[in-house]
């Protein structure tokens, strides 16, 4: 050990090729991991990071490829799918009625109160319909008295109609004089926006939507 640590003693750092054995041997291992350090920090954990980045977008990559090899595979079925939406969605469509139409379907939901011999005390339509995207909405506030199977009926025959109408928040107690009871409902009737109504409806979203974006676009 003494012999050693002997070749560790004076050395000349001017003149290292007249050093021992051993601690040139211990400063080329130094000098080696140094350079390696360096070269790590200065370039080499730059491309291990990327190499990471790289390996991740490739993963993600094969995940979009599978994920677009399966539509493709499947392409026939989601076509068949779409044609059976688009005609699911046309017969509701037809389950609507149009502008024209609207007064017929609630002399419609008026005959079939009377056609139940229910006496109406109140059939009100709102003055202003709630419009959708491409249909619009018509509540009736709806008043009738009469027995509680014939308003059963009543409830059985607006489902039965060939246009869509529905019965909402409906309350039945008994009429001021205890003879017969009394509902209270609103009846929702739809009819679809004709192509000047949905045009008018794109163009009102359309300006909503502007100042919003030219407040994004200041900022």
């Amino acid at each position: 050990m003494n012999n050693l640590l002997d070749q560790f003693k004076y050395l000349n750092p001017q003149n290292p090729g007249t050093w021992p054995v051993l601690p040139k041997l211990l400063a080329l291992v130094a000098t080696l991991v140094v350079l390696v350090a360096a070269g790590y920090v200065a370039d080499w954990q730059g491309q291990v990071d990327q190499l990471a980045l790289d390996a991740e977008k490739e993963m993600k990559l094969k995940d979009e490829y599978k994920g677009k090899k399966q539509l493709a595979v499947n392409l026939d079925l989601h076509r068949r799918q779409l044609r059976e939406i688009d005609s699911s969605f046309g017969a509701l469509l037809k389950q609507l009625p149009n502008k024209s139409q609207m007064d017929a379907l609630l002399v419609d939901i008026n005959q079939a109160g009377l056609g139940r011999g229910l006496q109406f005390e109140l059939f009100k339509p709102a003055a202003q319909e709630s419009v959708k995207d491409f249909y619009a909405e018509l509540p009736v506030s709806v008043r009738v008295t009469g027995g509680y199977h014939d308003m059963g009926q009543f409830a059985s025959d607006i489902a039965q109609l060939s246009r869509i109408v529905t019965l909402n928040d409906i309350a039945i107690s008994p009429s001021k004089d205890g003879s017969v009871l009394a509902m209270e409902t609103t009846a929702k009737t739809f009819r679809y926006l004709d192509e000047e109504e949905v045009a008018k409806q794109k163009k009102a979203a359309a300006a909503a939507k502007a100042p919003a974006k030219a407040a994004a676009a200041k900022k």
